[in-house]
Order: structure tokens, then C-alpha cells, then sequence
């Protein structure tokens, strides 16, 4: 699908072991933030942020939204996917420790340039079960992070019906759907490959 990208919604904390590797509280609703579409990157080598010297990545299933929408009911949302990719949610953890030591905002930490990696995208009606979608990722040919649509705490149709009434959805949005276990920090020379059900979707990145 080839829209144009509006407002990237992304979910934290949405696989119960991921809360506990990084020793974090479950959301009582679906914890929202967001990043500024000029953190989009799609393929090439990836220059890490100089005020960080702690950038994980998050591996996460992204949807891309094919309508707009004010509200929505959930058994009826999976019908605003228009597409899927497998993607980085890039994360300057000291800075974002420190925001949430303070009680500001995680944008400088997770909206910098190069912060959102996508994979091309797959139309989707080449995904019908959106409860059984997988993903992974190999760093530097080592699996650190397999991730299953149905072990999210909020599946996607909750997730969409939320953001819809809250937001408002819009054609060219994208979503962020939360990382698995298996973050971890990225240097220099580290080679990211995700895969999205088992080669459906592919991307290769090299941290700079």
C-alpha cells in the first residue's frame, strides 16, 4: 500500500513478559504515545541519536490504517488494516528513564530521527487471522525477539476501537502494536533483520 504517512500511534507495554523484563506496571487501558512521521525510516543504515548512549530496539507489528474513522466498534475494526509491516520502535532508554524518573513526556527518546524502521508493507488481505500473525527479529544472526499477535494484553481490534474513539483514526496512520520480550541495547556495526510471517515482509538495517 502505498499512502501517505500521517500520525504514528504506538502502544507500550502490551506483552506481560516484556513489562517484566524491563520491570514495569501492566496498563490498566492501552498506554499511548507518539512519534512525529519524520522518525520514519525504511531501509539503509541507522545513525543513532549523540544524546543517547543507551538506544534499544523494540521489535513490533505495525498496521497501516486505510480509513478514517471517529468510532468504531472492536468485532468490526480489523476492517481499517489496510496493510502490515514489521518494524523498530528505536528508544533512547537513559533519556526516556530519565523523562519518567521526572514525569515528562518519552518524545525526545522515542520520536528522533531514524526512530521508526519499517519494513515494506503487506496488503491485508494476505493476513486474514490477525489473531496469528508473527514476527521476529535476528541481531547479527542470533533471534532476540519472536512476537505473536495472540499473546498481546490488548489485541489489535481493542487497540483500534480505542484509538478510533479517543484520536480519531485517519487513512495513512500507523500503529504500533507493542515489542515482545528480548529488547536490547544496539552499537555499532549490529546488523537488525526482522522478519514478518516467516518472509512475508523482510528489512535488513545496520546500526551506523
Amino acid at each position: 500500500m502505498n499512502l501517505p504517512i500521517n500520525t504514528l500511534y504506538c502502544i507500550g507495554r502490551n506483552y506481560v513478559e516484556h513489562i517484566a523484563e524491563l520491570q514495569n506496571e501492566t496498563p490498566t487501558e492501552p498506554l499511548v504515545f507518539l512519534k512525529p512521521n519524520s522518525s520514519v525510516q525504511c531501509s539503509g543504515s541507522l545513525k543513532l541519536p549523540e544524546f543517547s548512549q543507551n538506544v534499544h530496539y523494540e521489535t513490533e507489528l505495525v498496521l497501516q490504517i486505510g480509513a478514517d474513522c471517529d468510532d468504531i466498534a472492536p468485532e468490526h475494526a480489523h476492517t481499517l488494516i489496510a496493510a502490515y509491516a514489521v518494524g523498530l520502535d528505536l528508544t533512547a532508554r537513559d533519556v526516556q528513564d530519565i523523562a519518567k524518573a521526572k514525569g515528562l513526556p518519552w518524545t525526545k527518546a522515542k520520536g528522533f530521527r531514524g526512530a521508526a524502521c519499517l519494513s515494506p508493507f503487506v496488503a491485508a488481505d494476505r493476513l486474514p487471522e490477525h489473531q496469528n500473525i508473527e514476527f521476529t527479529l535476528k541481531l547479527n544472526g542470533e533471534l532476540r525477539q519472536h512476537g505473536h499477535t495472540s499473546h498481546m494484553i490488548y489485541p489489535i481490534p481493542i487497540l483500534l476501537a480505542e484509538l478510533a474513539k479517543t484520536y480519531g483514526l485517519r487513512r495513512g496512520d500507523l500503529v504500533f502494536t507493542g515489542t515482545p520480550v528480548g529488547v536490547g541495547r544496539l552499537q555499532s556495526g549490529d546488523v537488525l533483520e526482522l522478519d514478518l510471517q516467516h518472509g512475508l515482509a523482510q528489512a535488513t538495517f545496520t546500526v551506523a
